[in-house]
């Protein structure tokens, strides 16, 4: 493994993954905060992924989400894909917010910011982050809509 780049920090001085689950609005800059600025000299480049609620899947009409989560296994799931992440691309620095309970269409579900040296690693970073969330973290999704109501990926 190499050392880490100016001015970040070893592992052994690596803050706790910045991750949260919220019941209410999620805020874009609070994870673009984690990871950029004056505490982040090093990095170049910041990539997000936000997921919002739509107003249709598969065909037909949805009028809203409702998340339900076991909040100390999907921060502890969250914590290790954010570990995983920073050991794995060198600089890489990444922050998760997910909602919880019932949103409505435009409400804001997931936010993700990672940061790098270069745009290459933190896109990298962002893909892999939204991919191993999608895959690995228990949080449950009913998508309502006019027809009724379905539990999609995980159930609970």
């Amino acid at each position: 493994m190499s050392p880490p780049p100016p001015n970040e920090p070893s592992d052994e001085d690596r803050p706790e993954p910045y991750c949260r689950l919220y019941d209410s609005p999620l805020s874009l800059q609070e994870v673009i905060d984690q990871v950029s600025g004056p505490d982040h000299p090093g990095q170049g480049a910041v990539a997000t992924f936000t997921g919002i609620v739509r107003d249709h899947n598969l065909g037909k009409a949805v009028t809203r989400l409702e998340y339900q989560a076991y909040p100390k296994m999907v921060l502890s799931t969250l914590g290790k894909i954010i570990r995983g992440i920073e050991a794995d691309i060198p600089g890489a620095r990444v922050a998760i917010t997910h909602r919880e309970g019932v949103l409505g269409v435009g409400d804001l579900a997931v936010v993700i910011a990672a940061s790098a040296p270069h745009r290459a690693e933190a896109f990298e970073a962002c893909r892999r982050a939204i991919e191993e969330l999608k895959r690995e973290v228990p949080i449950w999704k009913k998508e309502v809509s006019p027809e009724g109501e379905e539990w999609l990926g995980m159930r609970p």
